[in-house]
């Protein structure tokens, strides 16, 4: 199965030759094949002014997303920012929570990003967590845990571009529920073994780093594990839950954001990078070559068809990376077991940066039946 269509590969290998054509694919195609590069950051925007608990920026699509997002600058410089107070051409001023590292000043140019909390768990909640390991296929994985009287175990898996930070702000509603976590790394992070070739292979190899980490909680007392993951590390839960010889211990999924149609994923992040329509579909099927990622077990897997245990798919239906209509197309094929909830005007995997509280709630309902 191609991701793209044969016209577009041979109209783009006449007017520029197979050779060029080849250079566009790959080059294309870094961007979706390794894990390390940034995908959920914003451009550049600049304070405009600050005021007592409010701060205004260069109006850009980003200063107006809803919710509460991270503002980050030059030599580590971080602060978080809420809702819109006001907004007209001259800029954006949203309610300023809190600058916790740099000073932030008039004329800073800044990022946006969804990184609201930052360090471990420790430094960013105030929970206790010990470093701990996965021993996966390829080496150790390091993974953060943290206790809980529960015996089920939620295992907490980051997306590309992210690291475990990305875990933080569902931590505190774990700890609430009792419920014992794994903030887990796999192949290609920090502090991980690399992957053989050097690329990510959109969960196709990752799962099994996940399969790890289920090992790792059953090995130290958890009865069952509710895997957890976002966008890419979504599609790696799916990908262990159907493949794993654990699966058994498998309790229950919670996928945030994920990519369902990898093609159709994969060009839109393309065109996301400022690449041509063309270009797009070259950087796919260049990227389905370089990673040799099966579609027709993807697309299955996507499908639900291995699906046996709750589900809770949250999605965006403005999502620039992951299109909604696959997960509005697995609620309703599987209806039995997947519960679907939107979350509208959210960027890809950041949901709760767009409604923390609401995003909370829904969890601690969700999670507590299967408590």
């Amino acid at each position: 199965m191609r991701w793209g269509t044969a016209a577009v590969v041979a109209a783009a290998a006449v007017g520029a030759g197979a050779a060029a054509v080849l250079v566009i694919g790959r080059r294309a195609s870094e961007r979706m094949v390794r894990p390390e590069t940034v995908v959920l950051e914003s451009g550049p925007v600049h304070v405009r002014s600050l005021g007592a608990g409010r701060a205004t920026f260069t109006r850009r699509p980003e200063t107006l997303m809803p919710g509460r997002w991270a503002v980050e600058w030059a030599d580590g410089g971080h602060a978080v920012v809420e809702e819109v107070l006001h907004s007209d051409e001259e800029g954006v001023t949203r309610r300023l929570v809190r600058a916790d590292r740099g000073t932030l000043a008039p004329g800073t140019e800044v990022r946006f990003t969804p990184r609201v909390l930052v360090g471990d768990p420790t430094e960013a909640l105030g929970l206790p967590f010990t470093e701990t390991a996965a021993e996966g296929e390829l080496g150790a994985l390091p993974a953060w845990h943290l206790g809980g009287k529960r015996g089920t175990w939620v295992i907490l898996v980051h997306g590309p571009g992210a690291d475990r930070q990305q875990a933080l702000p569902v931590l505190p509603v774990l700890d609430h529920l009792g419920l014992p976590a794994l903030a887990v790394t796999y192949r290609g992070d920090e502090g991980a073994p690399v992957s053989p070739d050097g690329l990510g292979h959109f969960g196709e190899t990752e799962w099994r780093d996940v399969e790890a980490a289920i090992r790792l909680a059953l090995d130290n007392g958890a009865g069952k594990v509710i895997l957890y993951g976002w966008s890419v590390g979504a599609t790696m839960v799916l990908q262990a839950a159907a493949r794993s010889a654990w699966s058994h211990a498998i309790r229950g999924l919670v996928l945030d954001s994920p990519v369902l149609d990898l093609p159709a994923s994969a060009r839109r992040d393309a065109r996301r990078a400022g690449l041509s329509g063309t270009a797009a579909e070259l950087g796919a099927l260049a990227a389905e070559g370089r990673t040799g990622v099966d579609l027709a077990d993807f697309a299955r897997i996507a499908e639900g068809t291995d699906l046996r245990v709750p589900t809770l798919l949250l999605q965006s239906p403005d999502d620039t990376i992951a299109p909604v209509g696959p997960a509005e197309h697995l609620a309703t094929v599987r209806r039995d077991v997947v519960s679907l909830k939107l979350f509208p005007g959210a960027d890809h995997a950041a949901l709760w940066n767009s409604a923390p509280e609401h995003y909370t709630e829904l969890l601690r309902r969700w999670f507590t039946p299967l408590l």
